[in-house]
């Protein structure tokens, strides 16, 4: 069986060297049981920040056909990272990037972030992975990061949205590309 250490030990090479820090802390220096289990030991987000980041996961990976960040528990994964594997330093740029979304959302819709539609949510993202708010494109790549790591890391993105084939596994050299209805993650 694979653990979120594992995974997350084989997910940070796909972002290379700019791979957001608290992740390659986590990837490279925790204990196994640290990443995974327990409450966060400090309080990161208001709960406006903790309900804008919920909504702002979902719009990174949706519930499909397949769960969503939500359901995979990513927003409690990425307040357990930034509280115990991240800096202040590395904090700032997600909290300040929850704060100038919120900031256009006032500006552009005249209602908090937190009360935006998914389209509205949808467009403040793109604004900041465009860099057209203030160190949006930091917060976006960083936000983004620990999104896909927290869901491809964990047991729905492991075990729904991909299939998980321990290794090694059985060889079969003929398999039918027509039953291939997976990417195959291990």
């Amino acid at each position: 069986m694979i653990d979120r250490r594992h995974a997350l030990g084989g997910i940070v090479a796909m972002f290379g060297a700019q791979i957001f820090a608290p992740l390659a802390r986590a990837a490279g220096l925790a204990p196994a049981a640290a990443i995974d289990q327990g409450a966060p030991s400090i309080q990161v987000f208001t709960p406006e920040q903790r309900a804008l980041m919920t909504a702002l996961c979902e719009r990174i990976i949706p519930t499909t056909d397949t769960p969503g960040a939500i359901a995979a528990g990513v927003p409690a994964y990425i307040e357990k990272l930034l509280a115990d594997w991240a800096v202040a330093e590395d904090r700032g740029p997600i909290l300040s990037g929850l704060a100038e979304i919120d900031a256009r959302c006032w500006q552009d819709y005249k209602l908090p972030a937190v009360k935006a539609k998914p389209e509205q949510h949808d467009a403040l993202i793109t604004l900041a992975m465009n860099d057209e708010i203030p160190d949006g494109e930091e917060f976006f790549e960083a936000f983004r990061q620990m999104v896909i790591v927290g869901y491809y890391t964990s047991e729905i993105g492991i075990t729904q949205e991909r299939e998980y084939l321990p290794v090694p596994g059985e060889y079969n050299g003929a398999f039918p590309y027509s039953q291939v209805n997976k990417v195959y993650s291990a």
